[in-house]
C-alpha cells in the first residue's frame, strides 16, 4: 500500500468561522468530516490528520546560512492556503482519489491528492 498525502485547501479570506458561511455549517462539515474519519480508521486507510491554524500566523525558517532566519507570515501570498490534510495509505491512486472525493464532501472544501514519493 502506499501513502498519499490529502491536502484540503481553503481560502486566505477566512471569516469568524473559518471558511464557513455560520457557525452552523461549520458544526455540520466537523461532524461529517469526523465520521469520515472513522471510515478511514475502520478501513485501515488511516494514517494521520490535522487541521491548521490560519496562515496568517505561520513562521518561515530559513536555516540554510549560518544563522536561521525567521520570518513571520505564510511561505507564499496566495488566495488559497493549506486548511488541513490527511496523510493516508491506499492500494492504489484510484482508491486515494475516491477517498479524496469522500474527504472533499465531508469537510466541504478542495483536496489535492499527492502520492509520497517513497524514497523515506
Amino acid at each position: 500500500m502506499a501513502h498519499y498525502l490529502m491536502a484540503v485547501h481553503g481560502s486566505a479570506e477566512m471569516g469568524e468561522f473559518g471558511n464557513y458561511e455560520s457557525k452552523e455549517a461549520m458544526e455540520a462539515a466537523f461532524a461529517t468530516t469526523d465520521e469520515f474519519n472513522e471510515r478511514l480508521r475502520a478501513n485501515g486507510n488511516w494514517v494521520f490528520a490535522g487541521g491548521l491554524t490560519s496562515a496568517s500566523i505561520a513562521s518561515v525558517v530559513d536555516g540554510q546560512g549560518k544563522e536561521p532566519v525567521i520570518t513571520d507570515g505564510p511561505y507564499l501570498e496566495t488566495k488559497e492556503y493549506l486548511a488541513g490534510f490527511w496523510v493516508i495509505e491506499a492500494a492504489d491512486l484510484d482508491v486515494a482519489l475516491q477517498l479524496a472525493a469522500e474527504g472533499s464532501k465531508a469537510c466541504g472544501g478542495k483536496v489535492e491528492v499527492r502520492p509520497f514519493d517513497g524514497l523515506g
